[in-house]
């Protein structure tokens, strides 16, 4: 299975692996003005996070969403703002299956209709608020924010599988979701995580794209410094430089998420990520990450509970690091007032295109 996966042909059309390595003319387009599509599932919280009878405030792109988990029945989710005098139903209280305002009482039900204005007759209601689709599934809540008919909810994995450890992650990140896409896809800024990884080099082994959705492999050779404890829980412990690439590693962004899985061997991968950007502000400056890392067992299960402190915390350190660099990124678009970046790896550059086809054109421009 591993060498097909690396040469083998995949869904979608292969892309002749040709070194495109030239810089580009500046884009026609600024992605970073561009807005993430709402006509998807956006994961707004943790199921631990809503909890019974208490409204939890969401946002989704500067839009305001209240989630409710009534006494009774699954989690809904409606504006956040009565339709009376506009205040947040996130303030309000859960009675029974309904949310009431906690300024004059009006009381919405899980579509989004008034059903009770305490100072008024049952026939006098007035119009309610938007509801908007919502699932729950493997510890997150899922919202359609869209118009368009809500289709199926994402494919997250092993998340339900007993034969993984799923650890979940995630934290509001200073910067647009496109670059969060493509610092993922890149694995050739691997000097950035040098005093987490020691040194590695990437090899790039081939690409695949279909209507929506890009994938990429690599390969990886460490040639200085020890293998660090967090990875060996996942791939197991080995020692010493060498210039072998081995194991195999597929990003694949199916908009609006990405994926990330690493084989060693065999036919099923020893670490799958699935990971989703939800912007947060109007100007989508600033994206609520939330992240699924999913580790397959080894034959004796204990080990990997042993470790699994290790590998958080590695992972956290890894995670920071990027962070904070693709904030900085943010900060340069800021400073500069537009998108000057001169991309020179063919992936990333259609990736980019694909963000920005994908997307959706902001309402609200972005100040320099």
């Amino acid at each position: 299975m591993y060498d097909v996966l690396r040469t083998g042909p995949s869904e979608g059309n292969a892309m002749p692996d040709v070194p495109e390595f030239a810089l580009q003319e500046r884009p026609q387009h600024d992605l970073r003005r561009i807005g993430a599509h709402p006509d998807h599932w956006y994961p707004l919280a943790w199921s631990r996070e809503v909890k019974r009878g208490r409204p939890y405030a969401a946002q989704f792109a500067g839009e305001p969403i209240v989630l409710v988990r009534p006494h009774a029945g699954p989690v809904y989710a409606l504006e956040d703002r009565c339709a009376h005098r506009q205040v947040p139903l996130s303030q309000g209280v859960v009675d029974g299956d309904a949310l009431r305002c906690c300024y004059h009482g009006w009381t919405y039900d899980a579509t989004g209709r008034c059903t009770d204005v305490p100072y008024l007759g049952k026939g006098k209601l007035p119009n309610g608020v938007r509801a908007y689709p919502c699932r729950e599934k493997d510890g997150l809540i899922f919202v359609w924010p869209g118009d368009g008919e809500a289709g199926a909810l994402p494919d997250l994995g092993h998340v339900a599988d007993p034969a993984f450890k799923v650890r979940r992650f995630g934290r509001v990140v200073g910067c647009h979701y496109s670059f969060m896409h493509e610092n993922l896809m890149d694995m050739n800024h691997q000097f950035l995580h040098r005093k987490q990884m020691g040194q590695i080099a990437p090899r790039y082994v081939g690409r695949r794209a279909g209507p929506d959705w890009i994938e990429c492999d690599y390969t990886f050779a460490r040639t200085g410094g020890r293998q660090p404890w967090g990875e060996a829980a996942i791939l197991g412990r080995r020692s010493g430089a060498s210039t072998q690439h081995r194991d195999l590693m597929r990003i694949r962004t199916q908009y609006p998420h990405q994926t990330l899985k690493i084989w060693i061997s065999g036919d099923d991968p020893v670490m799958q990520l699935w990971i989703n950007y939800v912007p947060v502000d109007r100007a989508q400056r600033s994206n609520r990450t939330f992240g699924l890392i999913q580790v397959r067992r080894p034959k004796v299960p204990l080990l990997l509970d042993l470790a699994w402190p290790v590998l958080v915390w590695f992972t956290e350190r890894i995670f920071a690091e990027d962070r904070a660099i693709v904030e900085m990124e943010q900060a340069a678009h800021d400073r500069q007032g537009a998108d000057w970046n001169q991309e020179v790896f063919p992936v990333i550059r259609e990736l980019r295109a694909l963000l920005a086809e994908c997307g959706a054109p902001m309402d609200t421009p972005v100040a320099p």
